[in-house]
């Protein structure tokens, strides 16, 4: 099913990252954490699968076929893919788990790939459902639920751009949940990053949107965009691409 195939993933790439940040930096405590999250079993995401997952076909043809009819099938770019509901994450189950061992040093890896979603029984039990969260809109909640100050949402651009590669380009500086949400943004990328950073400005904290690779001037406000109720407006980069320019 498709909820303890989101398990597996999470743990497969749990222990990449794992491992890696542990041969980085001997002697850090790392933990890899299966995280439920808690989805509603109303939820309209499950009327209208948008979240693409598994494998590109050539045409819509060779996807039926491969799902032996019984697949939600769309467009995506490249060709077709099996695309499943997508519902909004309202509870991390084990969010009192993860909040000792951050209490105790250790860095936690936890709701990858947006977690595993269950809906719960009126007599608080937990089962799984057919469904992808959004990573980023998981990674809002958790980090809301930690209390966190701040939250980096780490991609492959350098920032939130309006008309990203067309001929407006503008690359995003800061701004706040109301006016980031006024631009018209892709649904099946840079979109559900800005409503994360929306959502958790708007619970006192400060978001980062920006590139991997830029980590170090994402920290020191030299590049990406920035979202926090502090701001009252858009503020834009000097140039197209904000990386090291640092006006």
């Amino acid at each position: 099913t498709l909820d303890a195939l989101d398990a597996e993933t999470e743990g497969m790439i749990g222990y990449l990252l794992q491992q890696a940040l542990r041969n980085a930096a001997r002697g850090l405590e790392v933990a890899t954490l299966l995280t439920q999250v808690v989805v509603d079993r109303v939820d309209p995401g499950f009327a209208r699968p948008t979240k693409p997952i598994g494998a590109v076909y050539p045409d819509r043809a060779a996807a039926e076929a491969a799902g032996h009819g019984e697949w939600s099938i769309a467009e995506d770019g490249r060709g077709f893919r099996r695309v499943v509901p997508s519902p909004d994450p309202k509870r991390v189950v084990e969010i009192g788990v993860i909040r000792h061992l951050v209490d105790a040093g250790v860095v936690v890896i936890a709701v990858g790939g947006g977690g595993i979603p269950v809906v719960e029984e009126a007599d608080g039990s937990l089962h799984g459902v057919e469904a992808v969260i959004d990573k980023d809109l998981a990674t809002a909640l958790l980090a809301t639920g930690l209390g966190a100050q701040r939250m980096l949402l780490l991609t492959d651009v350098d920032a939130v751009h309006d008309d990203f590669r067309g001929p407006n380009d503008r690359a995003v500086r800061c701004g706040s949940p109301a006016a980031l949400r006024a631009l018209s943004l892709p649904s099946g990328s840079m979109g559900p990053k800005v409503e994360a950073a929306c959502r958790f400005a708007e619970c006192g904290g400060e978001a980062v949107i920006g590139s991997l690779d830029e980590l170090p001037a994402l920290l020191a406000g030299r590049s990406g965009t920035m979202v926090s109720q502090r701001f009252e407006q858009l503020e834009w980069w000097t140039s197209a691409s904000p990386s090291g320019t640092g006006s």
